[in-house]
């Protein structure tokens, strides 16, 4: 499992040229899920993002997580963080779950977060083709893989 979180100021997600969810200052997560990935490792990413401290305290410093913040998450379901390059020159995504089982990870996964975080996640539509605009704040942006 792979996290690109992304601090923002704001995020909006898009699909079909309608909005679909959108948050205040938080994080944005895209989230890709390998082949190889099972619910097991849930619990362990998700306390580990809600404890992450990216946000500043009135020192400046990284010394706050987002619920210190009450700040909300933006989740984004993104197999392409999976893409193989080494061969030519389009990308391969034979390291991804495939959809039915991406599917099942990441509600799961949503689920598993929930209980960590005190706003409502809001989320991106998985499989669907989306807009998302973000204002990044810093920029900070965090890797977290599995």
């Amino acid at each position: 499992m792979k996290l690109v979180i992304q601090r923002v100021i704001e995020s909006n997600l898009t699909i079909d040229k309608k909005i679909f969810s959108s948050i205040g200052i938080g994080m944005v997560i895209f989230i890709g899920i390998s082949a190889n990935d099972n619910e097991s490792v849930l619990n362990k990413i998700a306390s580990k993002v809600s404890k992450l401290r990216i946000f500043n305290d009135e020192f400046g410093k990284m010394n706050k997580n987002i619920n210190d913040i009450n700040g909300e998450i933006l989740l984004v379901s993104q197999f392409t963080l999976y893409a193989d390059t080494k061969k030519g020159n389009r990308p391969s995504f034979i390291k991804a779950a495939k959809p039915e089982n991406a599917i099942k990870i990441y509600n799961s996964f949503i689920k598993e977060l929930q209980t960590y975080i005190k706003t409502k996640i809001k989320t991106g539509k998985f499989g669907a083709d989306m807009k998302i605009n973000l204002i990044n704040d810093g920029p900070v942006t965090i890797i977290l893989e599995n």
